[in-house]
């Protein structure tokens, strides 16, 4: 992969807010535009926005060409999916992404969840994304998930420490991160919009899924030589996990710690970021700096 020097977005540059999935309305997005523009930023929504079929936000059509006008406008420095869900899939393959590559110096997609489509879609054609909370959410997120959104947008570098619990051999790594909702990836397996993972850092999050799924996708990715070739798994949340009335009998966490115990590589728990409170933003397609010390880790991207 290559390498980006993303100079971030400036005053008077210009956000449009978009569905790709499930719907939203205008007044439940207005904290999010009032955010962006406090910052400096202009904001304007797609014709998805205000638009409902059934639980998605529009028509398969409408949800295409919305999006595809947003990528191919060049006023337009970043496009933020207004929510997750589901529903990307159904327009994946009727995006044309030529225009929106000439662009990508400075054009963000921004999302995460259901929006992983689009990041390893693009991380397969070597472009970058913006893997952060969605504008539907922004009532729940804390100062710290906003703050590192802010940074992320505007192209200023963040660090982030966290314990290591898990007693990783200390060492300095870098690499280019790729990666977002587990499920999604699984999902993707063996179509052309999944993301090359070799050499890279592979981050990986969930929410409400069955313990069991996890590790059925996990063994996917692992069969299909997806964890073979890592520099370091990076694993964010794995929010309100389910499980039945007869214990699978492992958590999330231990199960991809035996899936993955054959590697030599650092899998590294308790990243910030994914279905969470503190969401921290991280930018995807680039490269991260991960050090490794005997009592914590750190994160510089």
């Amino acid at each position: 992969m290559r390498e980006y020097t993303y100079t971030g977005l400036k005053s008077n540059d210009h956000v449009r807010i978009l569905c790709t999935a499930r719907s939203a309305v205008q007044a439940d997005l207005k904290p999010a535009r009032e955010l962006l523009e406090s910052w400096g930023l202009r904001v304007s929504y797609g014709k998805t926005i205000g638009a409902i079929n059934h639980q998605f936000g529009g028509t398969t059509s409408l949800r295409i060409t919305d999006f595809q006008d947003a990528l191919n406008d060049e006023d337009i420095d970043a496009i933020w999916i207004a929510r997750g869900g589901y529903g990307t899939v159904q327009i994946i393959d009727d995006v044309d992404f030529s225009a929106f590559a000439k662009a990508n110096f400075k054009k963000l997609i921004i999302g995460y969840s259901d929006v992983t489509i689009l990041h390893s879609h693009l991380q397969k054609m070597d472009l970058t994304s913006l893997h952060s909370f969605m504008p539907l959410e922004l009532k729940d997120k804390s100062q710290s998930c906003i703050d590192s959104f802010k940074k992320a947008l505007t192209g200023h570098s963040q660090s982030i420490s966290i314990t290591n619990d898990n007693n990783i051999e200390p060492q300095e790594l870098k690499g280019c991160v790729v990666g977002g909702n587990l499920s999604i990836l699984y999902s993707l397996l063996g179509s052309k919009s999944f993301t090359n993972t070799d050499g890279c850092f592979l981050f990986i999050e969930d929410i409400d899924e069955y313990v069991y799924h996890i590790e059925r996708m996990m063994y996917g990715l692992k069969r299909a030589g997806h964890l073979d070739k890592l520099k370091v798994l990076i694993v964010g949340g794995m929010t309100d996990m389910r499980d039945h009335k007869i214990p699978f009998g492992k958590n999330a966490v231990e199960i991809i710690k035996d899936i993955t115990a054959s590697y030599h590589y650092p899998v590294i728990f308790n990243f910030p970021a994914g279905h969470i409170k503190d969401n921290r933003s991280l930018k995807l397609g680039t490269d991260m700096h991960v050090s490794i010390k005997k009592n914590h880790i750190t994160f510089t991207y």
